[in-house]
């Protein structure tokens, strides 16, 4: 057998893909990871430390009517297996109610039971027999009812590919077996066709027509896409409760637990921490003083760790920590550069004061940046490292204080032992303007990849193209009304088994938005849709009870217009009119908030991240 190192360090690969070892007899077993155990156990272990006792996940109801409700609400962002775009949606029709009803809703969105037409029929299903107790669930075959019965009719599980291939065509445990193994194959399809003889003889000798006999095995040749056997939907579906029952009970020990164990599933730390926020579950910044390596709970809120920032990095974290435990709380500035490691770099550290860190030690974020500028002075960068630094920069203020300051280099960090000459700094006493609110934003994207507090659009809301629609006003809007609405790109979805139709999950300040964007629309927008984090999308809006998408004509890059408010003012805080390049100013006062297009501008350098799925990896 061919082998060949691993990046790993001491592991070894195997050159030979899963069909090529079985075939030569070998054993292969499957090793599942899944980073929700890892956040379950988190979470179980924090809820212990914070409350005295940890919860028996397997003693808990199972059968709880609120926690069903939220799950069939949509409201699983961040919950195992059931928080995608077309779970959400399928939640609302299907409505589970019991731990069966779950494993069938993991497992229901696979290519297998998409590619042979089971999702539609069972969701129709569902619905009839919630408004019609009397309704009697139609088979293909009579013979079928035993093995579908559980699945209202159509194939779900990989296990009954096997049971409608026994029952309704006869075949012996040793053909299914031979189905089965050729289903879990790559290019299964053309082995799995190989079979259609024996399974058309067989339904023929129990009675069953030619035209019900491949109707039924092109469902069995669909499972070629990949299905779930039911012991695997079924564990899924229980980790999907335990999930749903952790956050309903627990809120802030999962949403750390979700915070410290990305990235895992369908959304960004992003997007998770604006639903948290709409939870009730504040994010607070990191802080020298009170935050950990990763995030950790804080009275009801996450507080982010400092692993989080840009250019710390772990072991800094944790040296940084573990000297804050050992000589105290940081006092000042320069109490905490004579404490930290040199391997802390300035950039690091300026990273650290601009997402506001420091503010707790009462100076602002500018006279901080300028004081760490005289206390480390230049460091050597590399030229990537500037071109990023003067990129990361320009745009929303941020320039100015971010390049590199000529002063004393600093040779009395912690680890280089020596003692600290007190010399008179001339500039030490200066005191700059304040930093705007859109600055803050746009900082903690470009340092943590997601904001704390606010909505990017909470700023500009004034700015936002004539005619935009909120995502709240749907429920009262009329069904096939035009719509304009605009927002955050959360993940881009195209599918193989949606013939050429782009999926768009956006958010803007009230919620989700799902846009539905045709072949012939995605070949007029392509570079839009690819690579803009801000869409505006025009089209009708199309209602399904409680689910709504937005079926687009145009999908363009975001816009923004003048408005009349936009930064603090836009979030009714208080500010006294600036210079319009304030960010100069010596006197103490607020810097002038940039234009809408520069404050849009700058994010999308560093962008709100989205995720983006289709054959191959990407929308294409």
């Amino acid at each position: 057998m061919p082998l060949e190192p691993a990046a790993w360090e001491g592991r070894v690969l195997c050159q030979w893909d899963k069909d090529s070892c079985d075939d030569a007899g070998f054993i292969k077993i499957d090793f599942l990871a899944l980073g929700m155990m890892s956040l379950v156990e988190e979470a179980v272990e924090l809820i212990a430390a914070r409350h005295g006792e940890a919860p028996d996940l397997s003693r808990i109801d199972y059968e709880d009517e609120a926690i069903y409700d939220r799950i069939c609400s949509g409201d699983t962002v961040g919950l195992f297996q059931v928080e995608s775009r077309a779970q959400i949606q399928m939640l609302r029709r299907v409505r589970p109610r019991n731990l069966a009803d779950l494993a069938v809703q993991v497992a229901i969105v696979r290519p297998g039971p998409i590619v042979g037409g089971a999702v539609n029929p069972y969701v129709r299903r569902r619905e009839r027999m919630r408004e019609d107790p009397d309704y009697v669930v139609p088979y293909d075959h009579p013979l079928l009812e035993e093995a579908l019965g559980e699945t209202l009719g159509v194939i779900i599980f990989q296990d009954q590919v096997l049971q409608v291939c026994k029952t309704l065509a006869g075949f012996t445990d040793g053909q299914a077996e031979g189905l089965r193994r050729a289903m879990s194959r790559k290019r299964s399809r053309e082995a799995i066709l190989e079979y259609w003889e024996a399974f058309r003889k067989g339904a023929a000798s129990k009675g069953v027509d030619g035209v019900t006999a491949q109707k039924v095995f092109e469902q069995v040749v669909a499972f070629s896409e990949f299905g779930f056997p039911k012991s695997h939907a079924a564990a899924f579906g229980l980790l999907a409760y335990q999930s749903a029952w952790l956050r309903d009970r627990y809120p802030t020990e999962y949403y750390v637990g979700l915070f410290n164990n990305q990235p895992m599933g369908f959304y960004s730390l992003d997007a998770i921490g604006r639903d948290a926020r709409r939870h009730g579950i504040g994010v607070r910044l990191p802080d020298l003083n009170a935050s950990d390596v990763a995030c950790i709970a804080e009275e009801d809120d996450i507080r982010v760790g400092l692993g989080f920032v840009r250019d710390w990095g772990t072991e800094v974290a944790e040296r940084v920590v573990a000297e804050r435990r050992r000589g105290g709380s940081y006092r000042s500035l320069p109490d905490f550069l004579r404490r930290t490691p040199a391997s802390l770099k300035r950039i690091a550290i300026e990273n650290l004061i601009w997402v506001g860190g420091m503010d707790s030690l009462g100076i602002e974020r500018r006279d901080l940046l300028w004081q760490t500028g005289l206390w480390l002075g230049p460091e050597t960068e590399t030229e990537t490292e500037r071109r990023r630094r003067e990129l990361a920069a320009t745009g929303v203020g941020l320039a100015r204080e971010s390049s590199p300051i000529r002063g004393r280099a600093s040779t009395d960090r912690a680890d280089h032992g020596q003692i600290e000459l007190a010399l008179e700094e001339p500039y030490a006493d200066l005191r700059f303007a304040g930093t705007g609110e859109m600055e803050k934003l746009v900082a903690e994207y470009r340092i943590l990849s997601f904001a704390s507090r606010h909505h990017p659009f909470a700023l500009v809301r004034d700015c936002l193209p004539r005619g935009t629609v909120s995502s709240s006003r749907f429920a009262d809007l009329p069904d096939k009304c035009r719509v304009r609405v605009a927002g955050i790109v959360v993940a881009r979805q195209r599918p193989h088994t949606a013939k050429g139709y782009v999926f768009i999950l956006m958010e803007d300040e009230a919620g989700p938005i799902n846009a539905i964007v045709k072949p012939d629309v995605y070949e007029k927008c392509r570079a839009a849709i690819r690579l803009e984090p801000f869409l505006c999308i025009d089209g009708t809006l199309q209602k399904d009870g409680a689910t709504y998408n937005v079926l687009a004509d145009s999908v363009e890059a975001l816009r923004l217009g003048p408005g009349i408010e936009t930064g603090r003012r836009a979030l009714g805080v208080d500010g006294h009119r600036t210079h319009e390049h304030g960010v100069g100013h010596l006197d103490g006062r607020r810097a002038a908030e940039p234009e809408p297009f520069s404050y849009l501008e700058a994010l999308r350098r560093d962008s709100p991240p989205a995720l983006s799925w289709a054959r191959g990896g990407g929308c294409r």
